[in-house]
């Protein structure tokens, strides 16, 4: 008895402590999950190093690292620096008053008024979903520039995140086969089904921030080219935008190039607005469609919807990270419950083989009663 209570005490324990450990690393959400992910998404390069350079952990941890900088982190940080950039210009712009949303909207409405009378057989005001549209644009460019002033005074916050991440995912690409096999020591939840649940979490892992990851980029460099090409103001800006809206399946980079093609056309360049149009459908709308299966459906194997709902609501629920963390908790969710249903049948069929009574027991028994 006096054992048990001991066993108890010490889980309860276990548990209180590991819960505040969570809630202490909480503010550091960010770098440690993008240092997992690191680790992981170039997890292939370190093995292919390993076969030419032998083990030696602290090289070749360093040189993975080197290249994920090159890669990828020196190339996202001056994106998103040429964003900023672009959204301050663009917000001083408005406030100038060389640019005015509410009147590229009522040129729209003028060329098309079957649009007002459309939303008007609904009983909606067009004239609140026009200050709504203007509201959110306006406020868009504004949070660029109020994330522009808040970069520059919490530069080094960012800076001490950023090294952080960098510093955890050295350590990872060292050290990440052993952390993995002292975690499943330590779960309690069976060798073989930790083992299949951490390489669930790989899996997911690498396929969603690959396969959005580049999927983002191909559309934004499409879509920024043919803004460009077309000769529409601030290309770079609506590309980076076009980027990130296409982590939404489905939807995606036609949330900005729907509207510039609407505007075309209301402004009176026909030809701009259908070359615009065919290029979205085809060119940016086909590489979604055809990549986002490949990259992300099939190497979580996630049904397109799952993969469309999780990532909403990953969004909805953990901001950014959310494209990575909702397709990730749906497959482990999926996980779970395969396991589950696989040995919870398995187990119904053992017993079912073995009660008392049975056909088989019956037939077995006969013969030797007869006897």
């Amino acid at each position: 008895m006096y054992e048990k209570l001991e066993t108890r005490t010490f889980l309860a324990m276990l548990v209180g402590v590991s819960l505040a450990f969570i809630l202490l690393m909480k503010p550091f959400f960010g770098p440690i999950f993008w240092a997992m992910a690191i680790a992981l998404i170039f997890h292939p390069v370190r093995e292919k190093l390993v076969t030419r350079l032998g083990d030696r952990p602290n090289l070749i941890a360093l040189l993975t690292l080197l290249l994920c900088l090159v890669i990828v982190i020196i190339p996202v940080l001056a994106l998103v620096t040429s964003l900023v950039a672009e959204g301050v210009s663009l917000y001083q712009k408005i406030q100038d008053g060389q640019l005015r949303p509410g009147e590229y909207i009522d040129q729209v409405v003028a060329s098309f008024p079957a649009i007002e009378s459309f939303f008007a057989e609904f009983g909606i005001n067009f004239s609140d979903i026009r200050d709504r549209a203007v509201s959110v644009f306006v406020g868009g460019s504004q949070l660029l520039a109020k994330q522009a002033i808040g970069f520059g005074q919490n530069t080094f916050q960012f800076f001490i995140g950023l090294a952080l991440m960098v510093y955890l995912a050295f350590f990872l690409l060292r050290d990440g086969s052993k952390l993995v096999d002292l975690m499943i020591k330590a779960l309690p939840l069976g060798d073989e089904r930790e083992r299949l649940l951490f390489a669930k979490f790989a899996e997911v892992t690498r396929a969603t921030v690959k396969g959005n990851l580049l999927i983002a980029i191909i559309q934004g460099a499409l879509g920024g080219f043919i803004f460009w090409a077309l000769n529409i103001q601030g290309a770079l800006l609506w590309g980076v935008v076009m980027a990130i809206v296409s982590l939404l399946p489905a939807i995606g980079a036609a949330l900005v190039w729907v509207p510039a093609a609407i505007y075309l056309a209301a402004a009176g360049d026909i030809i701009s607005a259908v070359i615009l149009t065919a290029f979205g459908t085809v060119v940016i709308g086909l590489s979604d469609n055809l990549l986002r299966p490949i990259l992300v459906g099939r190497d979580t194997k996630l049904p397109d919807y799952i993969v469309l709902l999780s990532t909403l609501g990953g969004l909805a629920m953990f901001g950014i990270n959310g494209f990575v963390m909702g397709p990730l908790v749906a497959a482990l969710f999926m996980s779970f419950w395969g396991i589950f249903i696989r040995e919870f049948s398995e187990e119904n069929r053992n017993t079912d083989t073995k009660l008392p009574g049975s056909a088989t027991e019956s037939q077995q028994s006969g013969p030797a009663d007869q006897s």
